[in-house]
C-alpha cells in the first residue's frame, strides 16, 4: 500500500484515525497503532512481515543483552552480532543478486543468480534498529523493555517503508508521552496533503516526461529533449521522495508523532556539500554519525572516510554498480570542494555557483537513472552536445508549451520562494483559510488524477 492511493486516503487512513481518536489510554493508541502499522506492510506481500518481526527480535535482544552489560567487553560483542546479523539480512536480500552476477563476471563462473525479492522499506528499517542498538551501546537511550513498544518504533507505518530513517532517541519520549492537539493535527493534515500533492500532480507528471525522453535510444534525442528528460527526472525525484517525507512527517503529526525534516530546498545550494546537506538529512546524519565520525572523521583520513562513506551511500539506494559510481562521484566532488573547489566557489556570484551545483547534480542524475554505463555516457554525450544530435524539436516545443504552467510552478516550488510570499501575503486567519482552499483544491485534483492514472511509480520503495 502507498500513501498516494485512493485506498489509503480514504479508506485506511480515516479507519486508523478514528480508532485512534476512539481510545484514550497511550496503551490503546499504541497498540491500535501498531496494528495497523503491519497490516499496511503485509498489504502487498504479507510474507516480508515476517523478516520484519525478525530484524525486530534481533536487535530488541541485542538491546537488552548491550544494556544489562553496558560498559564491558560483552557489550562490545553484542553490538559487533548485531551490526552483523542486520547486515546479514539486507546483503541476503538486497545485494545477494549483485554479488552472484560480480563473481560469475570475475571469475568466468556460472553460479546461479538467485531470484530474491526486496522487501519494501528493508534498507530503512535495517538502518533505524542499527542505530538502536548502537545508541544503546553508546549509553545515549536505555534498552526498551516492551517488545511491542519496540516493534512499534521498528514498524511504524508513517515513516516504515521509505522514511525519513528514524532513530530511537528521538521519538522514545513520544511513544510513551505524547500529546497532541487541534493546531498540530491541523499542520499534519496540511503536511501531508502538500506531499500528496507534491506526488501526485508534480512528481508523476515529471516522471511520465522523464520516461517518454530518457528511454529513448540517445540515438534519436536532440539535444534540448536530452536537457528536457534529464530535468524532468531532477523534478521526479525531488518531488517523489521530499513529497512522501512530507506525507510521512504529516502522518507523524497526526498521530502525536514529531519528525525530524529530510528536505531542505536541495536544488538552491551552490555547492555539493550544501546539496547533501538539504538532500535526504536523515541518511546524509546517519552515515555522519555511525560511519564517518567513527571513522575518524576530517581528523585521519579524511579521503578514505569520505569514499567510505559514499560508496556505502552509492550502494544502500540500489545492487547495481551505476549507484557506486554515482556515491563515489559526489564523494569525490565533496572532497575537492573541501580542498579546494569551495573556496572558489564562496568568492563567486552567488548564480555561477548555483549553475555549478545543477550541472553537477544532473550528471549525478544521470548516473542514477541509467543502470548500464554505456547508456549514462551515451546521454551524457549527446547532453553535451558531443554526439552529433540535432539541437531542437518540434515535438518538445509542444509539449512544453502544453504543459509550461505545470512546469513553472514545479520549478518554483523547489525553491522557499511560494512558501515565503504565502506567509507575508496571507497572515492570521486569512492563511489559515488559504491553506484549506489549498488543501481542498489540491486533494481534489489529486483524486481525479489518480481515478483515471495508471502511472503512479514511488522511486524509493527500490531502495
Amino acid at each position: 500500500m502507498v500513501f498516494s492511493s485512493l485506498l489509503f486516503i480514504y479508506l485506511f487512513l480515516p479507519i486508523n484515525i478514528i480508532l485512534y481518536y476512539s481510545v484514550k489510554s497511550r496503551k490503546c493508541k499504541n497498540t491500535i497503532l501498531l496494528i495497523s502499522s503491519l497490516c499496511f506492510y503485509a498489504w502487498g506481500e504479507p510474507v516480508w512481515i515476517v523478516v520484519l518481526l525478525i530484524s525486530g527480535c534481533i536487535d530488541y535482544y541485542h538491546g537488552l543483552y548491550i544494556g544489562r552489560f553496558h560498559g564491558t567487553k560483552w557489550a562490545k560483542y553484542g553490538i559487533v552480532s548485531s551490526i552483523i546479523l542486520n547486515l546479514s539480512l539486507l546483503i541476503a536480500f538486497k545485494y545477494s543478486a549483485f554479488i552472484y552476477e560480480n563473481i560469475n563476471l570475475i571469475f568466468n563462473t556460472s553460479f546461479q543468480i538467485p531470484d530474491v525479492t526486496l522487501p519494501i522499506g528493508i534498507s530503512f528499517y535495517t538502518f533505524q534498529t542499527i542505530s538502536y542498538t548502537v545508541d544503546v551501546y553508546r549509553g545515549k537511550v536505555q534498552a526498551q523493555r516492551k517488545f511491542s513498544t519496540f516493534l512499534l518504533y521498528v514498524s511504524m507505518f508513517p515513516q516504515l517503508v521509505a522514511g525519513p530513517i528514524v532513530r530511537y532517541s528521538d521519538i522514545a519520549e513520544q511513544i510513551e508521552n505524547r500529546t497532541t492537539n487541534i493546531s498540530q493535527i491541523s499542520d499534519g493534515v496540511n503536511r501531508f496533503v502538500i506531499g500528496l500533492g507534491k506526488k501526485v500532480l508534480l512528481a508523476n507528471t515529471a516522471g511520465s516526461f522523464a520516461t517518454m525522453f530518457m528511454e529513448r535510444s540517445s540515438g534519436s534525442l536532440t539535444v534540448t529533449e536530452a536537457w528536457f528528460g534529464i530535468l524532468m527526472f531532477t523534478l521526479q525525484i525531488y518531488f517523489d521522495f521530499s513529497g512522501y517525507s512530507d506525507m510521512a512527517i504529516g502522518l507523524g503529526k497526526i498521530f502525536g508523532f514529531e519528525y525530524k525534516e529530510n528536505f531542505n530546498y536541495p536544488y538552491v545550494s551552490r555547492s555539493a556539500t550544501e546539496f547533501w546537506r538539504r538532500w535526504h538529512i536523515s541518511l546524509g546524519s546517519f552515515f555522519r554519525d555511525y560511519v564517518y565520525i567513527p571513522l575518524g572523521g576530517n581528523r585521519k583520513n579524511e579521503f578514505f572516510n569520505l569514499m567510505t562513506v559514499w560508496f556505502l551511500t552509492g550502494i544502500w539506494h540500489g545492487a547495481s554498480w551505476n549507484f557506486v559510481i554515482w556515491g563515489l562521484y559526489f564523494g569525490i566532488l565533496i572532497y575537492l570542494e573541501k580542498k579546494m573547489i569551495g573556496r572558489i566557489l564562496e568568492k563567486l556570484p552567488r548564480i555561477i555557483s548555483h549553475c555549478y551545483l545543477l550541472v553537477v547534480v544532473i550528471i549525478g542524475w544521470t548516473f542514477f537513472y541509467f543502470t548500464n554505463m554505456n547508456e549514462a555516457f551515451s546521454y551524457l554525450k549527446v547532453l553535451f552536445g558531443f554526439a552529433n544530435q540535432s539541437f531542437a524539436s518540434t515535438e518538445l516545443n509542444i509539449i512544453i508549451s502544453n504543459n509550461i504552467f505545470l512546469i513553472v510552478i514545479a520549478t518554483l516550488l523547489c525553491t522557499p520562494l511560494v512558501k515565503v510570499l504565502g506567509e507575508k501575503v496571507c497572515k492570521g486567519a486569512m492563511y489559515k483559510g488559504c491553506l484549506i482552499i489549498g488543501n481542498v483544491m489540491i486533494l481534489i485534483l489529486c483524486t481525479a488524477v489518480l481515478v483515471n492514472e495508471s502511472y503512479n511509480p514511488f522511486l524509493y520503495f527500490r531502495f
